[in-house]
């Protein structure tokens, strides 16, 4: 937002240079960029009044203009075709430094001689000053010009850029930033009445105004003006629009752009003859509907967009841009105002459904008051009278369905010292608010009421008076001291977040690279980990997604994964080892989800790179199984695998991790259909632990035992058991036995001599006692036993 000052002084009152109001706005919230001095380069420009023009004796398209400033007149060359007598002008005297024409360059004014005739001085256009790129025609001054006054000083002026926050709507306007400066900088503001004479015809007999969503539109506010005289507007207003940025177009849409910058309501100008019906309806778009905006582009419509009709078409997009179909012109003659109010969420759905956003829709974006329509619309009603002089209906139009009541605001005694630790006393409190326009209704006490403006949306509990207050009288008061510390012995629980730390680094250990992706995702991506494409969980849906493909909460971190390694296969990146740490969203009805801590790892591509010892070989299933095993012994976790049933995964080749009866996570490889659906290599691995149940387990102490002293004995064991037989049964029975120190699985054989339906398991033991060395006796009695116990466990043989 650009705040001119000149324009600013007449609504506050007070002797203050820019850096000071710019350093005051900053330090309570309202930032300044920068500050712009419009004027300063203009040395040797001063204003002039001409007084001859004559026709080039060698140039037909050049003359010899005549301008005196105050001085002695001065004779120089212009191609300007609108330079005549009388007018005021911006005229530069010899050594002034300009912006060349041509080259939009700087450069210092010199003589010249032109066909003939020596020219010492220039008649300026806004381009050799530096305020537009227009150098068509010299700059006409008003008619109460000072002819000899500095244009500088005529002319110039400071510019504030402010950088606001969305929260503060109220300072896109002058008026607002007035109510700022006059608060911080101890000024009185000074806005004038709105007075303006009109007919006795009522606007209701000219216009009705129907609104078919109350949602859609808070509040419609028009006036109705006739007999205008379309035209420029004063070169005033003109130059306040320039200097914020805003190019001026005539009277009427000046008037609406002028009254937008000053109180921060945008409104439009329709060309009332043109609209059918006498009416406005505000009203959704229509399916398929097509409309042409005033940049004369043709838009295809939905209904997320809300539009401004009359009695037989749309003739604007309510709060971003009105309609070629009724845009003032040359031949209008009466004019209607609008001022609304619509919903800030429709009218930025309506920008990017159409792909467009102006100086209005970046205001209502931000959120609008309702009161501030009929504020508006009749001080622009004001302006149109006096400046177009035509005649306005009597009263507005109020279209106000659901009024808005006055938020009223309660301060609790002390709550200013609580928040802050500023000592405020009451009265200055009560000064402070009541300068930026709060009203004071009741107070005792233990509280004190006030009502909050309309403009102040922001306000909405006790802490945003305490920041106004505090801001106002100024951050650097709060009070600084040593902060107060209590030492006490406390027990610190297990921390989930240092746990994920820990486990992120014993992953980047193993030769992982972390992710981090979207905890956002869409129904079709998960399906996609089904072969049958189907959803294995319902995930929460998002009640106002920015796009499709991120419409839910994600119930795997499968998914993301796997996107990306698209995305790497793509670009032939491999062998990919990454994994990422973050929560999964599962339902819980109507209660809170169950945000799961989850780990998720992918490998693919082989296992290490190729070299003259040995091939290139793929990861496989036992390469994930081992990265599972890692983590049990890194945290020293006691579990077992047992055959998984994850559709997602390959059959045969997956595995669930079992703690206690209880699924810690999976381990196995992703089903061909799956990485079809994800244009991945079949050979992918996966593997994804619950983190909070890993950590419940997992052992904070390891415990070492000491290595025996004594040496042991090694026997190889073959025995024979049903096919459907794991061998982890048989490892359980097996490391039952304490004199056992170590069991190794070496064979499986199925084949001859084994009966159908059998298979044989090779075992290599090491049998060790921690006190003595064992006898053969010893170790020939503890294998009988082991025996017998697998015998009636398993049903396992001696193999012969």
């Amino acid at each position: 937002m650009r705040v001119p000052l000149k324009w600013l002084a007449e609504y506050v009152t007070g002797e203050w240079t820019a850096e000071y109001v710019a350093e005051r706005l900053t330090l309570a919230g309202i930032e300044v960029g920068s500050v712009e001095r419009v004027g300063q380069s203009w040395v040797g420009v001063d204003v002039g009044v001409v007084v001859d023009v004559q026709a080039h004796p060698n140039a037909d398209r050049l003359r010899l203009v005549t301008v005196d400033c105050g001085t002695s007149p001065s004779t120089v060359v212009c191609g300007a075709p609108n330079v005549a007598a009388g007018q005021k002008v911006a005229f530069a005297h010899v050594g002034a430094q300009l912006i060349d024409g041509y080259s939009g360059k700087p450069a210092t004014l010199k003589p010249a001689k032109i066909r003939g005739v020596l020219s010492e001085g220039m008649v300026c256009s806004e381009k050799e000053l530096g305020l537009s790129d227009d150098h068509t025609a010299t700059i006409e001054l008003p008619p109460d010009a000072p002819v000899g006054m500095s244009l500088a000083d005529y002319m110039g002026d400071v510019i504030l850029d402010l950088e606001l926050t969305p929260n503060r709507p109220d300072c896109l306007s002058i008026v607002g930033v007035a109510r700022e400066v006059a608060a911080l900088c101890g000024g009185t503001l000074q806005l004038s009445d709105v007075t303006f004479s009109c007919s006795d015809v009522a606007v209701e007999d000219l216009i009705t105004v129907s609104i078919e969503d109350a949602d859609d539109c808070h509040r419609y506010c028009a006036t109705v003006v006739k007999n205008i005289t379309l035209g420029p507007s004063p070169s005033w207003m003109q130059a306040r629009l320039k200097a914020c940025g805003i190019r001026p177009i005539s009277n009427v849409v000046d008037i609406t752009n002028y009254v937008m910058l000053e109180y921060g309501q945008p409104l439009h100008a329709f060309d009332y003859d043109m609209l059918a019906g006498r009416q406005i309806v505000v009203r959704r778009a229509r399916v398929g509907e097509t409309f042409r905006t005033l940049d004369d582009v043709e838009r295809t419509l939905s209904t997320d967009v809300l539009m401004i009709a009359d009695g037989e078409r749309a003739i604007g997009v309510g709060g971003i841009m009105g309609g070629s179909n009724t845009e003032v012109s040359a031949a209008t003659s009466t004019v209607l105002l609008e001022a609304a109010n619509f919903n800030r969420a429709v009218i930025r759905r309506g920008c990017a459904v159409l792909g467009l956003r102006t100086e209005a829709s970046l205001r209502f974006d931000k959120g609008l008051h309702p009161d501030l329509a009929l504020v508006a619309v009749t001080r622009a009603t004001q302006l149109m009278v006096e400046i177009c002089g035509g005649t306005a209906a009597g009263g507005v139009y109020d279209a106000y369905p659901l009024p808005v009541p006055q938020r009223e605001v309660s301060l609790p005694s002390g709550e200013v010292q609580r928040l802050s630790g500023m000592d405020v006393p009451a009265g200055d409190t009560v000064h402070v608010l009541e300068s930026l326009g709060f009203t004071r209704t009741c107070g005792d006490d233990s509280s004190t009421s006030f009502l909050v403006p309309y403009w102040r949306g922001d306000v909405i509990g006790p802490a945003d008076l305490v920041e106004d207050v505090i801001r106002v009288l100024g951050y650097d008061h709060i009070p600084v001291g040593t902060p107060r510390f209590t030492t006490a012995a406390v027990t610190v629980p297990a921390d989930l977040w240092d746990f994920k730390a820990r486990l992120r680094n014993v992953m980047a250990g193993a030769g992982f690279q972390e992710l981090l992706t979207y905890s956002l995702t869409s129904r079709d991506r998960l399906a996609l980990l089904s072969p049958q494409g189907m959803l294995s969980e319902e995930p929460l849906a998002i009640a106002n997604p920015m796009t499709r493909e991120f419409a839910c909460l994600r119930t795997s971190l499968r998914a993301s994964l796997l996107d990306v390694l698209s995305r790497n296969r793509r670009r032939e990146q491999a062998p990919v080892r990454m994994f990422e740490l973050s929560r999964v969203y599962l339902s819980r009805g109507e209660e809170l989800p169950d945000e799961r801590e989850t780990l998720c790892a992918i490998i693919s591509g082989s296992r290490e790179e190729a070299s003259w010892h040995h091939g290139d070989r793929e990861a496989d299933f036992y390469d994930a199984k081992g990265v599972v095993e890692y983590l049990l012994a890194t945290y020293g976790v006691v579990a077992r695998f047992a055959p998984g049933d994850d559709a997602g995964l390959f059959p045969g080749r997956r595995a669930d991790v079992l703690i206690d009866g209880e699924r810690l996570g999976l381990v196995g490889q992703i089903h061909p259909a799956v990485a079809r659906a994800f244009e991945v290599d079949p050979n992918v691995l996966v593997v994804e632990i619950d983190v909070a149940l890993l950590m419940a387990h997992s052992q904070d102490v390891v415990e070492y035992q000491p290595l025996s002293r004594f040496p042991y004995s090694e026997r190889d064991l073959a025995i024979v058991v049903d096919h459907d037989v794991a061998y982890e049964r048989v490892a359980e029975v097996v490391e039952g036995f304490g004199l056992v120190a170590h069991a190794r699985l070496f064979d499986v054989y199925t084949g001859e001599q084994i009966p159908q339906g059998k298979k044989s398991f090779a075992i290599s033991l090491l049998f060790q006692a921690p006190d003595r060395t064992l006898t053969d006796e010893e170790v020939n009695k503890v294998q009988h036993k082991l025996l017998s116990r697998l015998e009636s466990a398993v049903g396992a043989t001696l193999r012969s």
